[in-house]
């Protein structure tokens, strides 16, 4: 397990950096986007960890008007979920998808929501920050991934939309690291302002 835990760093660099030589050719597109992909915990909800109960799942401040802002423009919203509770015993799927039909209620419909049940040591490649569940969401919707948006609460989120050729934007908390702070190209200070970098259409 110590080995497997030692690659983790190196694997999400290099999901990172293969991102950026495979699209470092795309030109930059103004407009909005196709698709806005949100982180769910920290980012749309509070962040309980390991959270199965439904009663639990409070939405951010401010992020029902975000979301309906977005709507509101005709851009499609989903949601892109690392959930290892599953993986290490803590919750069942069953209670992942229960707190996943609360949030439906309280802030959707989303029109995607992809959730990897794998631990980090397991090698999948749909866990944060590789890029499976964002490229899962956008073939689900027929998105171009230069044309998705990734919001989320930590450099694993901006890493896996940059693997996957989307862009991210960073909304740290006070759990994020200083370096995935220094490091995301785009953040910002809410999930409010998030969504204006994003109704601004230039990228």
């Amino acid at each position: 397990m110590l080995a497997t835990s030692a690659l983790i760093p190196p694997l999400a660099t290099w999901h990172f950096l293969r991102g950026v030589v495979q699209h470092r050719r795309v030109r930059p597109w103004r407009g909005l986007p196709d698709l806005v992909l949100f982180d769910r915990d920290g980012t749309l909800v509070r962040d309980y960890p390991y959270n199965g109960d439904p009663a639990l799942v409070t939405p951010v401040p401010g992020t029902r008007e975000a979301v309906d802002a977005l709507r509101a423009r005709g851009v499609r919203v989903g949601v892109v979920s690392n959930q290892s509770g599953v993986a290490r015993g803590l919750i069942t799927r069953e209670q992942v998808d229960a707190c996943m039909a609360r949030l439906d209620e309280l802030l959707g419909p989303f029109e995607t929501v992809q959730v990897c049940p794998h631990g980090p040591d397991d090698g999948c490649s749909c866990r944060k920050p590789a890029p499976g569940m964002v490229k899962a969401a956008c073939a689900e919707l027929d998105v171009d991934p230069a044309r998705c948006v990734v919001i989320g609460d930590i450099g694993a989120d901006v890493e896996a939309a940059a693997a996957a050729g989307a862009t991210g934007v960073l909304v740290p908390t006070p759990v994020t690291r200083r370096a995935e702070v220094e490091a995301a190209p785009r953040r910002a200070a809410t999930i409010t302002g998030a969504v204006e970098q994003v109704l601004a259409g230039e990228w």
